[in-house]
């Protein structure tokens, strides 16, 4: 069985059916019917089967996309930056409306979600290629130059990495110089039960927000006797918000490439696989570079680091738009050349991952840690952060402060600290972790960002971002841009999430026109623990987060938005939009 698996692996297999499906849209623009019919033969599917894959996935069409098929960022960061202006720009120079192509083929005009930017909005994808801060002006000269012949690789930005604060003294931990081998030299001299100590010493816990610990995680696949083993990088950085991975493939992607063959060699895993979410092709040519460099150095392969028996190499997969894949066994459907729903949880993937073996998922900064706690020594690791939270975190800082970007502070700090430190703009609303996680008022600047959940003081546990909302934001507004991104990125598999996003949506609708009630703020909250309780995995558990925190911290606020009347007849009817689309035109 275990042969056999490994020949699937190295060979087309339905694996490859993302690769395939990238390829044509890449090439024709978009895929075609006889596409589907011929990839069904290749695979061995049906064609509704394929069709369902190419469908479940945002930036595959079926219809022509455009010769620059440009994808403009829509989340709430981008709204507040000046999406509407960038939005009309587009549309003016390009000829083309939202969700087409203009006439000639030359643009095609989409929307997404967070694209792993929100440092520099209002930013969009042309081709797959990044342009940052972009203002009426820069739009103009981008759609001139591109209607003259030139390409989006050719004038496309290089993204800022933005990494505003490390901590004092030296004891930066992801950014500090790193030397290629040197965590892996010190690895040979461990065995692989030795690695597992200390990683468990150093208090390490998955950091993509579940703070699984890592060494138990790790250990449960070392002991399956299933092969071949798996281990898997999730940099599918989907959360909107959230940027840190991003920063960390493009200035450590040595770190990353040297904590998944830790991992390899502690699990006795043969096979590693970085998933990177679509949004981030234009990184792909530095985790390939990177990767090329270690198997040129004997550091990836055949007896990978000069360690005898130890056959172990890594490609990237790339996904194709869906935030959902960022769950574990959603991205390893995907992964599977299938469309990336949440599996049902009877195994964990250290049990049957992927293609049913033993598999470790950890996101890039988990892997880029362990690397730096094998080079410098648990001992040395947990002199940083605080008792039962050692260590130091990547933050991403976006929204109104001066100076975002990311920050890597040492567990402890305070949210007020860190407000300082980015030079925070008047900060009223706070949402952490993205949409999913948690929000806080001004009124909580002192409760400290670590690991810890204690009774007697509530810590954060920020798994990467902090989004900053000033008094002069609409929190409904907000809170309605989260609700439609769910809407639209629930796979529609289990009914209280397609449903209840929808309902919820719905509802805040109606108290942005002034006609919600009590009534409607209870039932909001009653869908919340509905879908919290009953869904499949973390995006239908964690969507009404944010929703239910905001009406409890931010009572007054959600008070005076009600129709207390309660006539029903209350419509807001908005003059100005009702007769923008005639103003636009009118001579």
């Amino acid at each position: 069985m275990a042969d056999d698996t490994v020949k699937k692996f190295k060979e087309p297999g339905q694996t490859q059916m993302l690769n395939k499906l990238w390829e044509l849209q890449r090439s024709n623009g978009y895929i075609h019917d006889d596409d589907i019919k011929q990839l069904a033969q290749v695979f061995n599917l049906s064609e509704i089967e394929v069709e369902g894959v190419a469908s479940f996935y945002h930036f595959f069409h079926r219809k022509p996309t455009g010769k620059n098929t440009i994808y403009l960022n829509n989340s709430i960061v981008a709204d507040i930056k000046g999406f509407n202006r960038i939005k009309e720009t587009l549309e003016r120079e390009t000829g083309a409306t939202f969700g087409s192509v203009d006439r000639t083929g030359t643009f095609g005009l989409f929307l997404t979600p967070c694209i792993g930017l929100s440092d520099q909005e209002p930013s969009a994808l042309i081709n797959f290629y990044p342009f940052t801060n972009l203002n009426v002006i820069k739009v103009k000269d981008i759609i001139s130059k591109l209607k003259k012949g030139a390409t989006a690789e050719s004038i496309c930005d290089a993204p800022a990495d933005n990494i505003r604060y490390t901590p004092p003294d030296n004891k930066s931990v992801f950014f500090k110089k790193f030397v290629p081998g040197v965590a892996l030299a010190k690895m040979k001299k461990l065995w692989p039960a030795a690695v597992i100590k200390e990683i468990k010493k150093s208090e390490l816990a998955g950091r993509g927000g579940a703070y699984y610990p890592t060494w138990k995680k790790w250990n449960a696949a070392r002991v399956q006797a299933a092969l071949p083993k798996f281990v898997v990088c999730n940099a599918d950085e989907g959360e909107p918000g959230t940027f840190k991975d991003r920063v960390l493939m493009n200035t450590q992607a040595k770190s990353l490439i040297e904590g998944m063959i830790i991992c390899g060699y502690t699990i006795g895993a043969e096979y590693g696989i970085i998933y990177l979410r679509g949004e981030y092709w234009w990184l792909k040519h530095k985790l390939d570079a990177a990767i090329k460099e270690y198997r040129a150095a004997g550091l990836l392969g055949k007896e990978c680091s000069q360690i005898k028996d130890f056959d172990f190499d890594i490609r990237v997969q790339m996904g194709a738009g869906s935030y959902v894949c960022g769950e574990e066994t959603a991205l390893l459907e995907s992964l599977e050349g299938k469309r990336g729903e949440p599996r049902t949880k009877w195994f964990f993937p250290v049990e049957k991952g992927y293609l049913q073996l033993p598999t470790v998922i950890n996101n890039v900064e988990t892997f880029c840690a362990a690397a730096r706690i094998i080079e410098m020594g648990s001992a040395e690791y947990t002199q940083l952060g605080i008792p039962g939270s050692p260590g130091t975190k990547l933050i991403s800082v976006s929204g109104d402060c001066k100076l975002p970007g990311i920050y890597e502070i040492e567990w402890g700090m305070t949210v007020a600290e860190l407000l300082e430190l980015c030079e925070a703009d008047d900060p009223y609303y706070i949402q952490v972790s993205g949409p999913s996680g948690e929000c806080i008022s001004i009124k909580e600047k002192f409760r400290r960002i670590s690991m810890l959940d204690l009774l007697a003081r509530k810590d954060i546990r920020c798994g990467g971002s902090f989004m900053i909302f000033n008094k002069q934001r609409d929190l409904v507004k907000v809170l309605l841009n989260f609700s439609e991104f769910f809407k639209q990125e629930s796979c529609g598999i289990c009914t209280p999430c397609r449903a209840g996003n929808f309902i919820i949506q719905r509802k805040l609708k109606r108290l942005e026109n002034g006609l919600a009630n009590e009534t409607d703020l209870q039932e909001l909250k009653s869908w919340g623990t509905i879908m919290k309780n009953t869904s499949r995995c973390g995006l239908g558990k964690t969507a009404t987060n944010s929703l239910i925190y905001a009406m409890d911290k931010f009572h007054d606020y959600f008070a005076a938005k009600l129709d207390n009347d309660f006539n029903g007849l209350n419509l807001k009817f908005d003059m100005e939009a009702a007769t923008k689309d005639y103003e636009k035109y009118k001579i």
